[in-house]
């Protein structure tokens, strides 16, 4: 299997020994991305909302480094700080993924890097 790293500047640096994203076999991995404005690698502040679009939108740069876009999406992991936050945060993913529908599996968890309300990661799928 030939695995490619996959970069972008419109997307947060890896802050660790990670890749944004692995390509591999039609399959692009994408590491979890937090709320962060790729130009000032400061964490947005704000409600779920504006913090879930900043992260699909990350994603979404990511995707379009590897010539995919959201419809490749077929998993996608969500981990909230608070499943209080889970309406507002699920019509914003509502409103970004429209019509397609990946699998999804979405949990609370106690801490996130950065005090971030929520990080997604996503598996997408394209044939070489």
């Amino acid at each position: 299997v030939t695995m490619r790293v996959i970069f972008t500047d419109k997307a947060p640096k890896p802050v660790g020994p990670y890749s944004q994203a692995i390509k591999a076999s039609g399959f692009l991995f994408v590491s979890g991305q937090l709320p962060i404005d790729p130009e000032t690698g400061k964490i947005v502040t704000g409600d779920i909302e504006t913090q879930t679009k900043i992260v699909l939108n990350n994603i979404a740069n990511i995707l379009k480094a590897a010539n995919m876009d959201i419809k490749d999406v077929v998993a996608v992991y969500v981990f909230l700080s608070d499943l209080k936050l889970f309406s507002d945060f699920n019509r914003a993913y509502g409103e970004f993924f429209g019509d397609h529908k990946p699998t999804r599996v979405t949990v609370e968890v106690s801490r996130l890097p950065k005090d971030a309300l929520l990080e997604i990661s996503v598996i997408a799928y394209r044939e070489d």
